[in-house]
């Protein structure tokens, strides 16, 4: 019990950390201006990569310090602890909400292909929706 607690808590102050760096300087300034456009826009579109595009001096900034993002290294999720992959498919139930069409189970088939997640991990997060 006390090892699941700890775990809790690693995660709550990542998730902690992780907002922290949205409200950040580099990152706030960016996210404020193109958020909302993003609820207009369907995961996985053109036009939805068109606004990560703009957004890239912030996402690099946010993925080199939240190691729950893929991108965070060169081993994608190959290169991610459990608590990264918990915290990653938190951030995902979260960004869905930004979108008018969000779908969490849309976001894991379209991530399955985008960072080269294996079947089993894949059934793991559909079975945890």
């Amino acid at each position: 019990m006390v090892l699941i607690l700890v775990f809790c808590k690693r995660l709550i102050r990542r998730g902690i950390v992780h907002d922290f760096s949205k409200f950040g300087l580099i990152e706030a300034k960016e996210y404020a201006r193109l958020l909302p456009m993003l609820r207009d826009t369907t995961y996985g579109t053109d036009e939805y990569k068109d606004l990560l595009n703009e957004l890239n001096v912030a996402l690099i900034h946010h993925y080199n310090n939240n190691p729950h993002h893929p991108e965070h290294t060169t081993q994608g999720i190959r290169g991610m602890s459990l608590l990264d992959v918990v915290e990653m498919f938190i951030d995902w139930q979260a960004a869905i909400k930004k979108h008018a069409d969000g779908d969490i189970r849309k976001s894991i088939e379209i991530n399955q292909t985008r960072f080269s997640m294996s079947d089993e991990l894949c059934q793991i997060l559909r079975n945890s929706v």
